[in-house]
């Protein structure tokens, strides 16, 4: 403390937890300023996942599910998770089981930079599946 007041400076404990506790002598008001850009250049840097969700539905067009899949690659290549939703309405909801290929198809088009995260599940009125980027 008498080397920090003869500086004219703050002692400043850096490590308080060691055995003895870490100090510097420092400018305090300097120091708090570079532990708040250091936060900040953190929380810059983290990215936050999101769910992006694509729908389809059972009687789905080649070119369609390839615009789907598209759509689903640039996605997927932003880091998002992508959920694939399969919505079966009236006499559809009879021939669920018989969809499925549908959703196995999406999956296998992006297998070169997806895995399959949550298999496919029936929920009510629909069938979901989710897909993330391959690490």
């Amino acid at each position: 403390m008498r080397l920090a007041e003869e500086a004219g400076a703050d002692l400043v404990k850096i490590a308080p937890t060691a055995k003895p506790p870490v100090c510097r002598i420092v400018d305090y008001g300097k120091f708090r300023y570079e532990q708040t850009r250091k936060e900040k250049d953190a929380k810059k840097k983290q990215r936050t996942m999101e769910v992006k969700e694509l729908r389809l539905s059972p009687n789905i067009d080649t070119n369609d599910l390839n615009t789907k899949v598209n759509a689903a690659r640039k996605f997927l290549s932003k880091g998002d998770k992508v959920k694939i939703t399969l919505r079966f309405r009236g006499r559809e909801m009879a021939h669920m089981n018989n969809s499925r290929h549908i959703l196995d198809d999406f999956a296998e088009a992006l297998a070169d930079i997806a895995v399959i995260d949550k298999a496919p599940k029936v929920e009510g009125r629909s069938m979901t599946m989710f897909l993330a980027q391959k690490r």
